[in-house]
């Protein structure tokens, strides 16, 4: 009886890991591949996260989560179709601890009035839940010009 308990406790467990994949290595050779054919020179930040920056720009950095940034952007996916923008609208503005660990890493390295890329691993996106129309276990790409910071 006991080796039975314990076969269906193994059992539960190597599903429950099935389930929680982590896509980490399949994300960065993703990425990898993206500067590669995009011919980026990209910066490596924490936990999978690159950027490249185009403008330095000359104002304020983001000095940490509850600064709040006026952007735009544009997110696409690695195959650079552009799933949402704000360019040619309203910039958008948040407070950083409200927005998905990707930003909150990649915006304290540009300054007002910079541009450039963060390449986000799915697991500092949208992770393995996905939103609207990004799927589960999606790396992103987003074009950014930080307008504005306020600390």
């Amino acid at each position: 009886m006991k080796s039975i308990i314990l076969f269906f406790i193994s059992l539960a467990i190597i599903s429950f890991s099935a389930c929680d994949k982590d896509y980490r290595a399949e994300d960065e050779a993703l990425i990898q591949q993206y500067i590669k054919d995009n011919n980026l020179t990209a910066i490596a930040a924490q936990d999978g996260l690159y950027y490249t920056i185009d403008v330095i720009g000359t104002g304020a950095q983001p000095a940490g989560v509850y600064s709040t940034v006026t952007a735009h952007y544009t997110g696409k996916f690695l195959d650079n179709t552009v799933f949402q923008s704000s360019f040619g609208g309203n910039p958008f503005t948040s407070e950083l601890s409200g927005l998905i660990l990707g930003w909150q890493y990649g915006f304290p390295y540009f300054n007002a009035g910079g541009t450039g890329k963060l390449l986000i691993p799915s697991h500092l996106a949208y992770g393995t839940a996905g939103r609207g129309n990004i799927p589960p276990n999606t790396p992103l790409v987003f074009e950014i010009e930080l307008i504005s910071v306020q600390n």
